[in-house]
Order: C-alpha cells, then sequence, then structure tokens
C-alpha cells in the first residue's frame, strides 16, 4: 500500500528521516468467507452467493488468531467474500479486538443496514472499507447486480452517521477510469474519511478481465488525478486519506511530480519512498483464505505456502524452503528485465510479482504494469513502450 498522503505531507512539512520502522509482524488479510451476494469482475477470490465446503470453524480461527497475536501480527483485514455472510463475524471482530489488533472490515456495503449498523458500530472497527467500482451505472455493471451502489452508499452513510472510519475502495480498469473524478467528488459530498485506488492484478476474475486492465498511459492519468486530489486537501487545510495498491511504481511516479514542482525537496523525498521500499508481499503483507491456506497477499490465491490446519502461520511465514517465499524476503529481490535495471528500484521493490507470474510463468520477470517510460526510469537505452511526455501538472479527468 502506497500512502500518498503521508509522503505528500513530507513536501509540506519535511520530518527527520529517522531509522527504519521494522513491522513486528505482517498484516493478515483474511478471507473468512467466500460467499458474496455480487458477482464482481475483477473479484481475485471467484466468490459466489453459495456455501463453499471446508471452511474454517469459529475455535479453529479464535487458535489462528492467538498464534498471530504471538507471532506479533499487529492488524487484521476482515474480508470475504462479504464477511457480512459470515453467522460469527461479529463474534470473530469482537475478540479479535479484545486481543488488541487493528481490525478492519471489507465489505461491499450492501449489506450495512438499520438492522445491524449498531452491532456494527458496537464492535470499535477501526476502519470500515467499502468497494465501488464507479458511479451507479458503472458501478452496477462491474458488481452485476442493479441497484448495487445505491446499497453500497446507503451503507457507506449508516458508518458515517454511526460515527465509524470509513472509506471507499476503487479498482481501477480501462472500463471505468473515466468515473474517478466523479468518485472522488463523492467522497467529497458525503465527507468519506480515505480513498484506496487499486490498481487492476491478474488474480481470479481480475486474472480473466485483464484485457480491460486500464493502458499505462491511462493510468498515468489516474494518478495525476489522484495527486491532484490529494494535494488539493492539503492546500485547503482539509487533509484526506489518500492510498493506493497493487502497482509500487506510484511511489517513482510521485518523485517525478515532485520534481516537477518542489524540486529543492526531491531529495528528502526520495530518501523517505527508498525507506518505505514498495512492494512487501511476502513479507509485511499475507493473506489466510476461507479454507486456511497462507498466500503472499490476496493476489496469489492459485499458490498455497501452506495451511493453518497442518501448520501454525508463523511457521509457514518464516519459512523461506519455498522458492517463491525465498524470493520474495530476499534484500534486495533478484528481478529480471527493465524492473531490475531501475535506477529507482530502492524505492518500488520491483512492484507487483504475481502479474508478471500471471503472463510470463516466471515471478521474477518485469511487472508489465509498470507505466514509466524507460528514460523516467534511467535506462541508459529508451526502448519506451507508451508514448507519453515527461510528467506535466495534474490534470482533472481521465
Amino acid at each position: 500500500m502506497f500512502r500518498v498522503t503521508q509522503f505528500m505531507q513530507e513536501l509540506r512539512d519535511p520530518t527527520p528521516l529517522g531509522p527504519k520502522r521494522v513491522a513486528p509482524g505482517p498484516v493478515v488479510i483474511w478471507n473468512l468467507i467466500r460467499r458474496c451476494n455480487l458477482t464482481c469482475q475483477h473479484c481475485y477470490s471467484i466468490s459466489a452467493d453459495r456455501d463453499f465446503p471446508g471452511e474454517l470453524s469459529t475455535a479453529e480461527i479464535h487458535a489462528v488468531m492467538e498464534d498471530l497475536k504471538r507471532f506479533g501480527v499487529p492488524v487484521l483485514i476482515l474480508s470475504g467474500g462479504e464477511p457480512l455472510l459470515r453467522p460469527d463475524i461479529f463474534d470473530l471482530a469482537r475478540h479479535a479486538k479484545a486481543m488488541g489488533f487493528y481490525v478492519g472490515l471489507s465489505s461491499n456495503g450492501t449489506l450495512i443496514g438499520p438492522e445491524n449498523i449498531d452491532r456494527i458500530a458496537a464492535i470499535g472497527f477501526d476502519y470500515v472499507g467499502v468497494s465501488l467500482d464507479g458511479i451507479q451505472e458503472t458501478h452496477d455493471r462491474f458488481r452485476r447486480k442493479q441497484g448495487a451502489f445505491d446499497a453500497s452508499l446507503a451503507g457507506i452513510r449508516f458508518c458515517r452517521k454511526a460515527g465509524i472510519k470509513v472509506g471507499v475502495r476503487f479498482t481501477v480498469t480501462q472500463d471505468n477510469a473515466h468515473d474517478l473524478p466523479g468518485l472522488l467528488q463523492l467522497v467529497d459530498h458525503e465527507g468519506i474519511d480515505k480513498f484506496y485506488l487499486s490498481h487492476l492484478n491478474y488474480a481470479g476474475r481480475g486474472n480473466v478481465n485483464r484485457k480491460h486492465d486500464a493502458m499505462l498511459a491511462t493510468s498515468r492519468r489516474v494518478m495525476d488525478v489522484i495527486f491532484g486530489a490529494c494535494w488539493d486537501h492539503l492546500e485547503r487545510g482539509t487533509p484526506k486519506e489518500f492510498v493506493t495498491g497493487n502497482n509500487d511504481a506510484d511511489g517513482v511516479y510521485l518523485l517525478h511530480w515532485a520534481r516537477a514542482r518542489f524540486p529543492e525537496k526531491e531529495g528528502h523525498l526520495r530518501a523517505k519512498l527508498a525507506q518505505w521500499g514498495g512492494n512487501s508481499s511476502g513479507v509485511n503483507v499475507a493473506n489466510i483464505d476461507n479454507v486456511g491456506n497462507v498466500h503472499p497477499d490476496t493476489m496469489w490465491w492459485h499458490y498455497s505456502l501452506g495451511n493453518v490446519r497442518e501448520r501454525p502461520f508463523s511457521e509457514i511465514w518464516k519459512d523461506t524452503s519455498d522458492p517463491l517465499m525465498a524470493g520474495l524476503k530476499a534484500s534486495p529481490r533478484r528481478i529480471k528485465g527493465r524492473c531490475g535495471e531501475c535506477a529507482y528500484f530502492d524505492i518500488c521493490g520491483g512492484n507487483t510479482r504475481v502479474r508478471a507470474q500471471q503472463l510470463t510463468g516466471d515471478p521474477w520477470e518485469e511487472d508489465p504494469a509498470c507505466y514509466l517510460t524507460d528514460e523516467e526510469i534511467g535506462l541508459a537505452q529508451s526502448r519506451d513502450r507508451i508514448a507519453v511526455t515527461p510528467y506535466s501538472r495534474a490534470r482533472t479527468s481521465v
């Protein structure tokens, strides 16, 4: 996850670099249930509105939580499918909060309503994230259900009224990028706390639908809009939390953005970005699926590192006898192609490995979704794949 607001604040009010903060354990995104009331085009878990066999029981989840706590995991993101379809979701969330985890709920929002908002609020979730794929018609088409947008927006409003920190997640593709400005206006109008833009990753239905991935030039325009909106909020004294995910080239693109505007602060920002270090799949981000398989992140469901029914998560996560985990935990990672040659490898860390694996069969090949030109990443001989000009001022539309 790339915290845009945090790094832009460094341009306004620089802070000392200090030692790199080492997380005690990974953030765990936990797909507690695969069932979902929607069938979204880009669903990485390929969920459906039916029960899936073999899911972890309440007692098994409690036992895994104990291991996670001992291992130093600070954050649990309870996800699905749609986690609110799991009958014991409130008991599990309450238990996690009592153990001292930061607990987030990742929902499509359609099942948040007057019948359960008091229970949701009583849990004390630290954050509720709701996915929107665009404004009304676009969202309903992506979610394959008419009325899904209105239901999700109603869920967001119930959370806001109950005083729960809530954010919107938006997975950008070529087919919905045009709705980004409207979504940002919605976020402002509704007083929503956080906006998370996810680049499409090639997993689950996202892999099937990757031909609809936003083209590289569109990715640039999308980031121009995000940077412009974030900076505007900071300038107005109304900071909003903007984050992006699944394309760590965003950090390098921000450096180019800053170079064009605040060249005197480029060195400081670069140091901060290098300390962040880019992609952390298999290191600071982990995933447990509904049947207990452990993955380097949520986009690796086709690759299991082990199962918590057979070995504790803490043992699985430390085991580098698995070649994928050995490669992900290597510092620096050994990446091929233009990623390996990139002058900003220390910032992005080679970007997202699952896209390379899905397209080439080799997780250590270059990430095909890097939208920066060869010139921008410092390659000696430019062999640019996209016709773009160097960074220009932020645009207001895509």
